[in-house]
């Protein structure tokens, strides 16, 4: 069976390669650019930074700091407005997930016309978006290299999935310096996040050699640093650590794909408004404890890369030794219990139940899930 294996053309890494990120946009010619944001970079002054840098290199620029934490599709219209006013030639997204997801929307729109709803499903653009370099703030989402763009539908209060080749950003900026201000809680939602991209990568029916391994290895330094990452936020090996770390992690789920705890997650986050991340740390073991009815070896290996002998254990003793250290994990960086305690009513599983099925179709889980099992596991997640 063959495969594809998506990514952006160039992928910059390590302290201080911002100033690098910025001789690369003078060299190709870009001459207005659309920085989207949100309004805490902006306060912070990170959005500032990076505008000056850009200035003194002759690339002016105009700002959108209006991405909410779960983009909408009002965000993308907003910011387009801005792009369009401005005739900007090309896009940096600066931040998380958040505003990574928004200028894809705002970029595939600008160059494929109509409007970004018209994208959800897989492929669904004629034309590459307008050029959109990544600058990355957090190591969890990934969005900074993904063909994944995530907007909510405020009317239908669901998080779409665009899954598309065109909304591959040409560059990723991934600078530990960067992340050296985000918040202890920040930083645990978002490795969680990431470590779920691994695990669901490994998992899933469309994993290959390549994306084994990358997942494999993301895993081990999640483990290895993500505790201190939140213990000590000016720590720049682990920041560093951990932004190689999301990466690979993206390289993973990029092209293997995600299963139910993202088709899951997507529903909590669309409808309560919640961190997709710790969303997603929440329901990790309690999907992969599914999962395990057919992956029991793929989840002994998991529990391997986060460190627990299992030289002596069964495939399925190993799957439950992945769970245990999952959700010990979750607990050490302090993602809360479980999603009583984020405000999830279990009257509203029905319809949490039967979107997260539709969102689940373009997925790649290694069991298919009823609407009766997809329900069960958002009680037990309770």
């Amino acid at each position: 069976m063959s495969s594809a294996f998506f990514m952006p053309t160039v992928n910059l890494m390590g302290a201080g390669c911002l100033n690098d990120a910025v001789a690369s946009i003078k060299s190709q010619g870009f001459k207005q650019g659309l920085i989207v944001s949100d309004k805490i970079l902006s306060s912070i002054g990170m959005v500032k930074q990076v505008a000056d840098l850009l200035a003194a290199s002759e690339v002016k620029t105009v700002v959108f700091d209006g991405t909410q934490p779960n983009p909408t599709i009002g965000n993308v219209e907003a910011g387009l407005k801005i792009l369009k006013e401005n005739q900007c030639d090309f896009i940096i997204s600066l931040g998380g997930g958040s505003p990574h997801d928004c200028a894809k929307g705002i970029a595939l729109v600008a160059a494929n016309g109509g409007e970004i709803a018209d994208y959800e499903g897989v492929d669904q653009s004629p034309k590459p978006q307008l050029p959109l370099i990544s600058i990355n703030t957090t190591a969890g989402t990934a969005s900074e290299m993904t063909r994944f763009c995530i907007i909510t539908d405020e009317a239908r209060h669901i998080k779409m999935a665009i899954v598309d080749k065109n909304v591959t950003p040409l560059m990723s900026v991934n600078d530990p310096e960067l992340m050296l201000a985000k918040p202890a809680s920040l930083t645990a939602a978002t490795g969680m996040d990431a470590l779920t991209h691994a695990v669901e990568a490994y998992v899933s029916v469309a994993a290959t050699p390549i994306t084994d391994s990358v997942a494999i290895k993301a895993i081990e330094i999640i483990h290895q640093s993500l505790r201190t990452a939140v213990k000590d936020g000016q720590n720049i090996e682990a920041r560093e650590q951990m932004a190689y770390a999301q990466f690979m992690a993206g390289m993973a789920f990029n092209n293997a794909s995600l299963g139910y705890v993202h088709a899951m997650a997507h529903q909590l986050g669309g409808f309560y408004d919640l961190p997709h991340g710790v969303c997603n740390a929440v329901l990790l073991p309690h999907v992969q404890r599914f999962n395990a009815k057919v992956s029991p070896a793929r989840l002994k290996d998991v529990a391997k890369a986060m460190g627990v002998n299992v030289e002596n254990m069964s495939n399925e003793e190993g799957a439950d030794a992945a769970l245990a250290a999952i959700a010990q994990l979750s607990t050490d960086v302090g993602i809360p219990a479980g999603l009583k305690d984020l405000g999830v009513k279990e009257e509203d599983f029905d319809v949490l139940s039967e979107n997260a099925l539709k969102d689940a179709c373009g997925f790649t889980n290694p069991i298919q899930a009823t609407h009766a099992e997809i329900t069960d596991i958002y009680r037990q997640a309770m």
